[in-house]
């Protein structure tokens, strides 16, 4: 089994930055999936960012050119930098996991909050 542990989350004013990261740990075969989704109060849970093993990248509307994905193949962890933050970026921030092989798997981490003060 997989398991993920989300850290950097935290309290930021409007405009400033944070960097949330994501380790995996357990059986981790070569080609999988991490990213991030978040969920504000009230809201469905949508995707901010995911990037392949290969380093393939796809963002949510509303945080291109702001949030940047990354990874570190080697240590399995992934990472958001956050800039430009905005009060409507509130939220809890997931992590998650998708590898296809040897079989599907699907892991989420336990959330870690972001607040943006305006």
């Amino acid at each position: 089994q997989v398991q993920l542990v989300e850290s950097g989350g935290g309290l930021v004013q409007a405009g400033g930055s944070l960097r949330l990261s994501c380790a995996a740990s357990g059986i981790i075969f070569g080609v999988n999936v991490m990213g991030w989704f978040r969920q504000a109060p009230g809201k469905q849970r949508e995707l901010v960012a995911r990037i392949t093993t290969d380093r393939s990248t796809h963002y949510g509307d509303s945080v291109k050119g702001r949030f940047t994905v990354s990874r570190d193949n080697a240590k399995n962890t992934v990472y958001l930098q956050m800039n430009s933050l905005k009060p409507e970026d509130t939220g809890v921030y997931y992590c998650n996991f998708v590898s296809d092989y040897p079989r599907h798997l699907e892991v989420w981490g336990q959330g870690t909050l972001v607040t943006v003060s305006s």
